[in-house]
């Protein structure tokens, strides 16, 4: 009997010493959480909760860290269970509760109101902070998707691409802003610390990618297929994760939905290539009279912060690679002498 009790309690202790482990494991320092939690799709009133992000966090540790932690399932009902043993527990209470059923037509009038939050909860069509960032990504799928059409007019195609840039500016913006916040102090160290603790997020990427091309004066239209491929992926999972009941969603937008969930890898690479692409567009630029030196070297370097963001890094490592195993031939047999300067520029990209 003894030693059969024993294992549980041995369990007991083991789960208890994980769960420790991971409310101490340092999340902000992990780049992985910022880009786990700005996928997660909770309404506002429970994101500011402490254990609702507590809950969010074991979750995250067990996918990457240690998979043998047991995460139990958050109750959504915690706020109405406490009244509940009173009710119970009380004679004069329950006294009451027998009158008021007995009571008629008032006590069913007072009935509907507790329920009227829930249905509203359930809603997915209500009107919040992050309805309001899926609706923008939305509109960015719309105008980045009309934007690449080749039968659109130039002028028209060049103004949706800029107007697509700029929703993401905002998006990003928001997920930024929603996630990390703002800086504790309007001081250089304070700004400092808060950049160090986005510069290799997702949002900060995508944030500063669009901010140098809406101000650019080319009008590529390969610019907008990065920020088509971002929209569309949020824009699926949301729709998956809040319309999954939805009759019209089952007949009409499951499947596209679903192909994109698993072709998320061919998705970002692509992307990928098409920013790689932008910034030898870039280059050829400055041979132009809209040469702009400046921001082909900004460019630049967020090209080399997505080579090192874990969130791209695989990618982008990837398209290098790729591009790599083609080029060097070609070089090596025909243009030996550019290999110093290729090896100069390789240093100052790896430093």
């Amino acid at each position: 009997m003894g030693g059969g009790d024993a294992g549980p309690e041995g369990a007991a202790a083991e789960q208890e010493a994980k769960r420790a482990a991971a409310a101490a494991y340092d999340y902000e320092a992990d780049p992985r959480w910022a880009d786990y939690w700005s996928n997660v799709l909770v309404p506002p009133h429970l994101a500011a909760r402490p254990d609702v992000l507590a809950h969010f966090r074991r979750k995250f540790y067990q996918r990457f860290i240690d998979r043998d932690l047991v995460v139990e399932p958050m109750s959504t009902t915690g706020s109405t269970q406490p009244s509940r043993p009173d009710i119970r527990s009380s004679p004069s209470a329950s006294s009451e509760g027998v009158r008021a059923r007995n009571s008629g037509s008032s006590s069913r009038s007072a009935a509907p109101p507790p329920a009227a939050p829930q249905a509203g909860a359930a809603n997915p069509l209500r009107f919040d902070a992050r309805t309001i960032h899926f609706s923008v990504n939305a509109w960015v799928l719309v105008v980045a998707g009309l934007g690449m059409l080749p039968i659109l007019p130039k002028h028209l195609a060049d103004r949706a691409c800029k107007l697509s840039l700029l929703g993401t500016v905002l998006s990003s913006g928001y997920s930024l802003y929603s996630t990390y916040g703002k800086p504790r102090e309007l001081n250089m160290p304070a700004i400092q610390g808060w950049l160090q603790s986005v510069v290799g997020a997702k949002d900060f990427i995508h944030l500063m990618f669009s901010l140098l091309l809406v101000t650019s004066q080319l009008h590529l239209k390969i610019a907008a297929l990065p920020v088509f491929c971002w929209a569309l992926d949020h824009v699926a999972r949301f729709l998956r994760r809040n319309f999954s009941r939805s009759s019209f969603y089952r007949g009409y937008l499951e499947e596209p939905c679903l192909w994109v969930e698993t072709n998320n890898t061919t998705l970002s690479l692509l992307s990928s290539n098409a920013e790689l692409a932008l910034g030898f567009l870039l280059i050829i630029s400055l041979f132009s009279w809209r040469r702009n030196f400046i921001q082909t070297f900004m460019y630049w370097n967020v090209l080399k912060m997505m080579y090192r963001a874990p969130v791209t890094s695989s990618y982008h490592q990837s398209a290098w690679a790729k591009i790599g195993r083609t080029v060097n031939p070609y070089i090596d047999r025909y243009a030996p002498f550019l290999q110093t300067p290729i090896s100069m520029v390789q240093r100052w990209w790896l430093r």
